[in-house]
C-alpha cells in the first residue's frame, strides 16, 4: 500500500442496512449464500498465498521476485482453467544497498561508545558516498516547524518525528492515521532537500514499538534536488530526539540504494466470461509487488490471492454471471502505480464497459463488510449482498466518500464504482511494510471470509440487470 491509505474503515456511525422488503429478485439470494459457503469451506487462496510469500517471497518492482510473482499467479490462474495474458507495464527499478547508522556525538557520550539506529532507505531514496556521511543531528516534529527553522536545515541530517496516531486506528480510522502519520515520508524528503539538508530521516509509520522500520516509498517532484532518506524506528526516533534534548547530536549515515533503468514487468489478467454481456466488466483486484523487507504476505499478498481465489471459486462452481468478470494482479501498486496507469490506459476510450472495480489491498484483519462509497439508494441496492455476508459477520456497508483502492482509483475518477472489503485494520499498520510482513501472520479463517465477501459481491455486480452507480 503507498501514500493514502487505499481502505477507509469505519466503526463508528456506520450505515448498516435493513434487508427486510428490499431484497430484489433478479440475483438469487440462494446462489449468494452457495458462493459464500463454498469460500468458507475452501482453502485455495490460502495454500496459494503460502506459495507466493513462502517461495517467492520479498516483490520489489524490477526484482526477480516480482517476475517471479508474475509467473506464478499466473500459472496459478492457469491451473484452474482461466486464459491468461500478461499486459506489458514499464517500471521503475530502485534497489536497496547497504543500510546503516549511528550515533557518533552526542551529551554524555562515553569514551568509544556509539549507539547503533536501525533504519532503511525510502523507496527513490540517493545514496550517501560509500564511505558515508557524518554531520548534525536536527530534530522537528512538523512542516510549520521546518519552516521555522529553514535556516538550521542546510547541511544537516533532519529527523521528521510525527507519530502515528493508534487510538485513532483503534476507533476504526487506521486508513486516516496512516494518511497523517505518513506524510512526512510522502513529501518531508523532497521539502528538506529543497532546503538543502544532508539527508532526511523520518519516524516509521506505525503504532508499535518493537524497534520495527517501516519501508515505503517518498515522493519526490521532477525539479526536485534528491538527497539521501530513510525512515527509522520508533525507538530510534524517541533516542533522538531525548539526546538532542541534552545537546548537539552528530550521526555518520551510509545508504547505498541504485536508481537502475526501467524494465518491463506485467499486470496479470484473466476473465470469467460473462454469458449475456462480455464485453462488460467487473474488476476484482491485489496487487503482486510489495517491499522488500518482509514478505509481502499482506501487504498485499492476502488481498491478491484471496482476489484469485474469488474468481477460481466461481469458475470451478460452474457460475457463469451475465458479465464478465475479470481478476487483476496489479504491477508496481507500491512505488509509483504504472500498473494502473496502464490499465487504465488500455480500457479508457471504452470506459463504460467497465462496470465495477473492486480492489482488496487492506488485508490481515477480519473483513466487516463492504466499502462502497455510492449513496443511499445504490447503497440500498446492495442489501442482498449484505445479507448473505451477514452469517459471517460481514454484513456492515460503508458508504464514506473517497477511492476504497489505489490501483482502482483511476477508473474511480473516470465514474466507475469502486469496491472494497471493509476490513479490521486496527493493528494493519503494526506490521504493514516491516521485516514482520510474513506469511505466520495471515489467519486463514480471516482469509476464507475475505474471498467469501469479494466472491459474493463480484457475482452480485456482474450479475444484477442494473449496475450499481457512483450515485454521488
Amino acid at each position: 500500500m503507498r501514500i493514502a491509505p487505499v481502505v477507509t474503515i469505519v466503526l463508528a456511525s456506520l450505515l448498516v442496512l435493513p434487508v427486510g422488503g428490499v431484497l430484489a429478485a433478479e440475483v438469487d439470494p440462494t446462489t449468494l449464500a452457495r458462493i459464500r459457503d463454498a469460500a468458507m469451506g475452501s482453502d485455495w487462496a490460502y495454500q496459494e498465498l503460502a506459495d507466493l510469500a513462502d517461495t517467492v517471497g520479498p516483490r520489489l518492482t524490477g526484482s526477480r521476485g516480482a517476475e517471479a510473482a508474475v509467473t506464478q499467479v499466473a500459472t496459478a490462474l492457469a491451473s484452474v482453467g482461466f486464459q491468461v495474458r500478461l499486459q506489458p507495464v514499464t517500471v521503475a527499478h530502485w534497489v536497496r544497498g547497504e543500510e546503516r547508522a549511528e550515533l557518533v556525538g552526542y551529551a554524555g557520550r562515553p569514551e568509544g561508545i556509539t549507539q547503533k539506529v536501525v533504519l532503511t532507505a525510502l523507496g527513490g531514496s540517493s545514496a550517501t558516498a560509500a564511505e558515508g556521511l557524518s554531520a548534525p543531528v536536527l530534530v522537528v516534529h512538523s512542516f510549520a516547524e521546518i519552516e521555522a527553522r529553514a535556516a538550521e536545515v542546510r547541511g544537516r541530517i533532519v529527523l521528521l518525528s510525527v507519530p502515528f496516531d493508534q487510538e485513532l486506528a483503534d476507533n476504526g480510522y487506521a486508513g486516516d492515521a496512516y494518511s497523517q502519520g505518513g506524510e512526512p515520508r510522502f513529501r518531508g524528503p523532497a521539502v528538506l532537500a529543497r532546503l538543502g539538508a544532508a539527508a532526511a530521516l523520518v519516524r516509521s509509520v506505525g503504532g508499535v514499538r518493537y524497534r520495527l522500520v517501516h519501508a515505503g516509498a517518498t515522493t519526490w517532484p521532477k525539479d526536485s534536488p534528491l538527497i539521501p532518506a530513510a525512515a527509522v524506528t520508533v525507538e530510534d526516533a524517541l533516542l533522538i530526539e531525548r539526546l538532542a534534548a541534552r545537546g548537539p547530536v552528530t550521526m555518520k549515515l551510509v545508504l547505498t540504494p541504485q536508481t537502475l533503468p526501467d524494465v518491463q514487468s506485467h499486470n496479470v489478467i484473466a476473465d470469467l466470461p460473462g454469458r449475456e454481456h462480455p464485453e462488460e466488466v467487473v474488476l476484482v483486484s491485489g496487487h503482486l509487488d510489495s517491499w522488500d523487507l518482509g514478505t509481502g504476505a499482506m501487504d498485499d499478498g492476502m488481498g491478491l490471492t484471496a482476489s484469485l481465489g474469488a474468481v477460481a471459486l466461481l469458475k470451478r462452481m460452474g457460475i457463469v454471471p451475465r458479465r464478465s468478470i475479470r481478476v487483476v494482479a496489479w504491477m508496481n501498486e507500491e512505488d509509483g502505480g504504472r500498473g494502473s496507469k496502464a490499465y487504465f490506459a488500455s480500457v479508457k476510450d471504452a470506459i463504460a464497459k467497465q462496470v465495477a472495480a473492486i480492489e482488496s489491498d487492506f488485508g490481515l484483519g477480519r473483513p466487516l463488510g463492504i466499502r462502497a462509497p455510492v449513496d443511499a439508494t445504490n447503497g440500498e441496492a446492495l442489501a442482498p449482498v449484505l445479507e448473505a455476508l451477514r452469517p459471517i459477520g460481514a454484513g456492515v456497508l460503508d458508504r464514506r466518500e473517497g477511492h476504497a483502492g489505489s490501483d482502482i482509483a483511476p477508473l474511480q475518477d473516470a465514474g466507475v464504482p469502486g469496491f472494497a472489503p471493509l476490513v479490521d485494520g486496527r493493528h494493519y499498520f503494526d506490521l504493514h511494510h516491516t521485516p514482520a510482513d510474513t506469511f505466520d501472520k495471515v489467519d486463514p479463517d480471516a482469509m476464507r471470509r475475505q474471498v467469501a465477501v469479494l466472491a459474493v459481491l463480484a457475482y452480485f455486480l456482474a450479475e444484477r440487470e442494473e449496475p450499481i452507480r457512483m450515485g454521488r
